[in-house]
């Protein structure tokens, strides 16, 4: 069962159980009743329900983003999950995009046509929730941030009704469901830009941590003249040991467009690199655009996890060595994944038609994953991304991107005042009364 034929599901039952489920294990939704909705009207109908009942409304698809929810007591949870396909139209350059989709859906029905979208490093991860929340992925650097590609969205808002909004039909909503902070309704599709890309260089080299002293400081002076067409991440791992890496590994991952040119721009990026030491495993390669959403090797399923996020200016070599203090070899971290994702380029450019989130003020985003199997574990990866957070705290812009937020307790805000007040302003228009006011995240008044 998945409408509201016989009222949402309450705990214990299997409409109950099928719509709270999170990616992140470690952060369960706790909401009164709760409806996974298949179409617009069951969206409607949901709303009209809470109403009826006093409830107030909280919306999510894959969880990914459920440890930055507030408590849900007294809510009616509505998970999105439209029963449409992901369609493409190759003429106009444009995919609709279902609430309830993965990213794995919208980049492989985009490369049978030699088309491909900025996407982040997940393919689980909803489309709907990372493209409200700004959205910083591959091929950022080149493409800018991932919610200016929104040309138009489906939204069922407080009132119970459906409408098509974009820059058209409503520019002060259409500006603020991008990047302004959530609260607006609940999103049932959108409908997203794509760009030509036949193929591209992608993957992700691995190897021993022991060789991070001499590896962090080559990647990150290459990150300055880095042509904007090379989106990169750095990262330290300490997963689980495998037959070719039996202990923590730095990796550099991500993926380089640009036609003939990326193949070259790839070797400048990582040929010094693999002259300091041969990789574990190297996976860098030519391929279609699909490939990219695969080169990070990202854990699929859920997981318990607690994490950090700060954005950072220009780190320069002084950065680097306290980044590899706090997690680098003898470091002690306990972290599962201490990343730099470089930034800049068509990131860092406000966009005159994008959204309230339309560019990221930043050259760095540190994104900081810890277990969350026990308490004594938990524990010990949250005092650490303390640690981590101290130690980087020189470099810190003191904004942060809401794809990229850990937790709702850890400092973040990502629109300036105005921005804010826009967004605010679009809220009391759109829910008078508040009913998704809980979907508000921290730093967006609401």
């Amino acid at each position: 069962m998945t409408t509201l034929d016989g009222g949402p599901g309450r705990p214990g039952d299997a409409v109950f159980a099928d719509a709270v489920r999170t990616a992140n294990l470690a952060a369960p939704a706790e909401p009164a009743a709760a409806v996974t909705v298949r179409s617009a009207r069951e969206a409607e109908a949901a709303i009209r329900f809470a109403r009826a009942n006093g409830m107030s409304v909280r919306v999510h698809t894959t969880g990914h983003a459920a440890a930055t929810q507030l408590p849900m007591a007294g809510a009616l949870l509505v998970r999105t999950d439209l029963a449409e396909p992901v369609t493409v139209d190759a003429e106009n350059l444009v995919a609709r995009v279902p609430a309830g989709a993965v990213w794995r859906e919208v980049v492989t029905t985009a490369a049978r046509h030699q088309l491909a979208a900025v996407h982040p490093i997940a393919p689980s991860v909803g489309v709907v929730g990372y493209l409200t929340r700004g959205g910083v992925g591959v091929h950022g650097r080149a493409r800018g941030v991932a919610a200016n590609a929104v040309r138009a969205f489906d939204l069922v808002t407080a009132d119970g009704a459906s409408r098509r909004v974009d820059a058209a039909s409503d520019p002060e909503l259409f500006d603020a469901l991008r990047g302004g902070g959530g609260g607006f309704g609940i999103v049932t599709a959108v409908e997203l830009a794509l760009f030509p890309l036949a193929s591209l260089v992608t993957g992700a080299a691995y190897w021993s941590l022991e060789h991070a002293d001499q590896l962090v400081p080559l990647w990150r002076d290459w990150t300055v003249d880095a042509p904007r067409e090379a989106t990169t991440t750095l990262r330290i791992l300490s997963g689980p040991a495998v037959a070719w890496a039996p202990g923590p590994v730095l990796c550099v991952a991500g993926a380089v467009i640009g036609g003939s040119a990326a193949a070259s721009d790839a070797d400048d990026l990582l040929d010094p690199l693999r002259a300091v030491a041969a990789p574990l495993r190297d996976t860098w390669h030519a391929d279609g655009p699909a490939a990219a959403l695969f080169a990070h090797e990202h854990p699929a399923g859920p997981r318990r996890t607690v994490g950090d996020h700060l954005l950072l200016d220009e780190i320069g070599r002084d950065g680097v060595t306290e980044f590899l203090r706090v997690a680098g070899e003898g470091s002690g971290s306990p972290l599962l994944a201490a990343e730099l994702r470089h930034l800049g380029g068509a990131l860092a450019e406000p966009d005159p038609a994008g959204g309230l989130l339309d560019h990221i003020d930043a050259q760095f985003a540190y994104v900081g994953t810890g277990s969350a199997a026990d308490p004594t574990i938990t524990a010990a990866a949250v005092e650490h991304s303390a640690v981590v957070r101290a130690a980087l705290s020189p470099w810190d812009v003191g904004t942060t991107v809401p794809s990229m937020v850990a937790t709702r307790t850890q400092p973040q805000g990502h629109l300036d005042a105005s921005r804010a007040l826009r967004a605010e302003a679009v809220r009391a228009r759109v829910d008078p009364d508040g009913l998704f006011a809980g979907d508000v995240l921290p730093g967006s008044p609401g």
